[in-house]
């Protein structure tokens, strides 16, 4: 195992959302299984439509590291919009589903400038079907929150992926 999970902001310190704290467990990550997160962030701005996001997910072999392709939306893939995709999985109008109901986490464009928290929270991890290639091992994630050109905020994580 190199080195476990890991993060850090990767804008030069002007982006207006920042990450603050991050906590995953168990490490590795097991798939399926359970994670324990807790995060807080804050940003300057309010970010809205259209929010663009561009991920480039690495993988180790060996020494190298191999970037990912965007396969059925997984891996460095660009979303030119996760307003319209969050609008898709949580209909307008319904609640946010628990924890963010709990804690005042909005799960809809815009979010307003301020802080957001998340305590120590369970997610479930479901049985996927995940290609060979997606499984077992350490990866590299750099995470690049834009709208209309203006990056907004940039986070670099590093973790292991597990199956069973």
């Amino acid at each position: 195992q190199v080195g476990g999970f890991a993060w850090e902001n990767c804008g030069d310190g002007k982006d207006p959302a920042v990450l603050e704290n991050l906590t995953v467990q168990p490490d590795p990550i097991v798939i399926p299984g359970s994670v324990r997160v807790s995060a807080a962030g804050r940003t300057s701005k309010t970010l809205a439509s259209p929010l663009k996001v561009l991920l480039v997910v690495e993988k180790a072999l060996g020494d190298l590291w191999i970037q990912l392709p965007c396969v059925d939306q997984l891996g460095s893939c660009t979303y030119n919009d996760v307003c319209t995709i969050l609008d898709n999985l949580i209909p307008p109008g319904t609640p946010c589903p628990e924890p963010l109901l709990t804690y005042g986490i909005p799960c809809h464009c815009p979010f307003k400038a301020g802080s957001y928290s998340l305590p120590a929270s369970d997610f479930v991890l479901p049985e996927m079907e995940l290609p060979a290639w997606m499984t077992n091992g350490n990866y590299r994630v750099r995470v690049t929150l834009s709208s209309s050109e203006e990056q907004l905020a940039c986070i670099k994580l590093t973790f292991t992926l597990q199956s069973q």
